[in-house]
């Protein structure tokens, strides 16, 4: 869980005029044009556990609205979510983050430990003692292990892809730091790509780089540029 920045697009002034629309005929806020302007924001990935790869995205209201007429077709209040973590997240854990406004992976630590079976987990620590931070811990323990049956399997296979970004980058360092010349310049340019917003489990990867930094200052100073 990242911070998504809420540009004036075309698409997002779309958006808001289908919003305003459906509001005054009290219509569905599910529109094809606010659909767009989600996956446009947030790069076709889920803001919660940042998989690219779900089957099935919805559009999560930040605030439950329980018809709250303004807060139902408000635009600073929808955000783009898989099923699994909007089916997660319902009304349980407000006030969490709002990932439009605040620097999530500064706030919280994102880590795995482990290798193999029982020993890896995913750890989240929190850098600050706001309710909004324990909160969406709290969310994220629960989106990424389940809180079902059904959703302790949904969350196994966010773990996989999960496992298998992190392997693939980890790589992607290692190869950087023993190469020279052009090589170098490529893989740097593919772990500026892998620290972006856009990324799948970005978080992940900027905390793998923040906790080695020391081996690897040069990359630790992109973490600000993004």
């Amino acid at each position: 869980m990242i911070k998504f920045e809420r540009k004036d697009t075309q698409k997002a002034q779309c958006a808001i005029e289908a919003l305003q629309n459906a509001k005054m005929r009290k219509s569905s806020y599910n529109t094809k044009e606010v659909n767009e302007a989600l996956i446009e924001m947030f790069y076709g990935k889920c803001y919660i556990c940042e998989n690219k790869e779900a089957t099935s995205y919805q559009i999560e209201h930040l605030t439950s609205h329980h018809e709250n007429i303004d807060l139902k077709y408000d635009w600073n209040n929808l955000l783009w979510s898989c099923a699994h973590c909007n089916n997660t997240k319902l009304a349980k854990y407000e006030p969490i983050l709002d990932c439009t406004k605040r620097d999530v992976d500064e706030l919280i630590a994102f880590r795995k430990t482990g290798y193999f079976g029982t020993d890896e987990q995913l750890q989240f620590e929190a850098l600050s003692t706001e309710e909004e931070v324990l909160n969406t811990i709290q969310l994220l323990q629960d989106v990424y292990y389940g809180t079902t049956p059904q959703k302790k399997i949904e969350a196994k296979v966010i773990r996989k892809k999960l496992r298998k970004e992190l392997h693939d980058f980890k790589d992607s360092v290692r190869e950087y730091q023993e190469a020279e010349g052009e090589e170098k310049e490529d893989l740097l340019f593919l772990i500026k790509k892998e620290l972006k917003s856009s990324s799948a489990f970005t978080a992940f990867k900027r905390w793998l780089i923040r906790d080695n930094g020391e081996y690897y200052p040069e990359l630790a100073v992109l973490l600000k540029n993004n």
